[in-house]
């Protein structure tokens, strides 16, 4: 069996922390950078995020500490694997770490997920700045 796959990357963002987290907290700014989805920074919170051609992705939130860290389930039952957000303050900005835990890569789905978020990651976290922005 291959060890679960993992995918990080950082991006610094030109907000503070506060901002930075409503980026990733609030349903009508989440939808705008990455999904549309009812998610919220509360633990045991369940929500789905509308992930396209992927469908709806049922979500679970794991972890929360207000303005540095938010966790959450992503893809119960069919990619099975965890979301965490880690903000860090920088300077007048937010450095914003990223992983995504759990990717079964003995798995067709999986393994295509891996290698696409892999590359459309770090994209999606720079699309934070320009919403934040607008």
């Amino acid at each position: 069996m291959t060890e679960p796959g993992v995918i990080r990357c950082d991006q610094f963002l030109s907000h503070p922390p506060a901002r930075v987290w409503q980026a990733l907290t609030d349903p009508e700014l989440h939808a705008k950078w990455w999904a549309a989805g009812d998610v919220r920074p509360v633990v045991g919170h369940r929500f789905t995020l509308d992930m396209g051609n992927w469908g709806q992705q049922p979500c679970e939130v794991l972890a929360v500490e207000p303005e540095k860290l938010l966790s959450y389930r992503f893809a119960t039952g069919t990619l099975d694997n965890t979301i965490t957000f880690r903000l860090e303050p920088e300077g007048t900005g937010t450095r914003l770490f990223f992983e995504q835990a759990g990717l079964d890569l003995d798995s067709p789905l999986g393994r295509t997920a891996f290698e696409g978020m892999s590359r459309g990651w770090p994209g999606l976290l720079r699309r934070i700045e320009s919403v934040l922005a607008a």
